[in-house]
């Protein structure tokens, strides 16, 4: 009898490698050990993903995806920041590998929709565009990232949970209120460059062009 596609095969490919990752990083993280946790064959995998490389595209792609559309309903930062951190919470795994050289390419030149939704939702609620706060939602970020791995990395169970999701919560707000008041973002250090470019996929940049333009040149000879 002819074998039937398996639909839910990609999947399970993905789950298994992102719990894989969330395990043991990059050691974990073999095609063979991929295919054994999704209980498929090597061979299969490989019919669907060039290599370890391709499958975490593939899994940042689906993260990101998943995380924007748990956020699109929101109203405003403040619902969007409460969302961010239940879909965190909510799935570990994918939410650590979606992270890990978020950085550095190829993720940097990838496009970040939820950060850019929680930025244009400051813009809202403050003014001006919304690159005009990227130092602003990159401290927001860094807050309610560190607080979601504090929780997944710490084991925080209960009361300490609670307490922990509701502290960034509330200091979300209180940024948000003391920009609202101050009209203004104060630095410590030097202000944004210009070629500082986050979240907007192949425009994103960390400021040296030439670097990313042989990445780019790189990729290419790679398909």
């Amino acid at each position: 009898m002819p074998r039937h596609p398996d639909p839910d095969l990609e999947k399970r490919i993905l789950t298994a490698a992102s719990r894989l990752w969330a395990r043991g990083g990059e050691k974990k993280l073999t095609m063979r050990a991929i295919a054994s946790a999704a209980e498929t064959t090597t061979p299969t995998v490989y019919e669907r993903y060039r290599d370890r490389a391709d499958i975490l595209r593939a899994l940042r792609s689906k993260v990101r995806s998943e995380l924007f559309a748990a956020l699109s309903p929101t109203r405003n930062l403040a619902g969007a920041v409460q969302g961010y951190l239940e879909f965190a919470l909510d799935n570990p795994h994918g939410y650590q590998v979606l992270f890990d050289g978020v950085g550095k390419p190829p993720s940097l030149y990838e496009p970040w929709p939820s950060f850019n939704l929680m930025r244009q939702r400051l813009a809202e609620e403050l003014g001006g565009t919304p690159r005009q706060h990227n130092r602003l939602m990159l401290a927001i970020w860094s807050l309610m990232h560190g607080t979601a791995m504090l929780i997944i990395r710490g084991g925080f169970e209960g009361a300490l949970r609670m307490q922990a999701i509701h502290a960034c919560l509330d200091m979300v707000q209180v940024i948000i209120r003391a920009s609202a008041q101050s009209k203004s973002f104060v630095h410590s250090g030097p202000k944004w460059p210009a070629s500082l470019v986050l979240g907007e996929a192949e425009r994103s940049s960390v400021g040296n062009g030439d670097q990313k333009e042989k990445i780019g040149r790189a990729a290419k000879r790679r398909r």
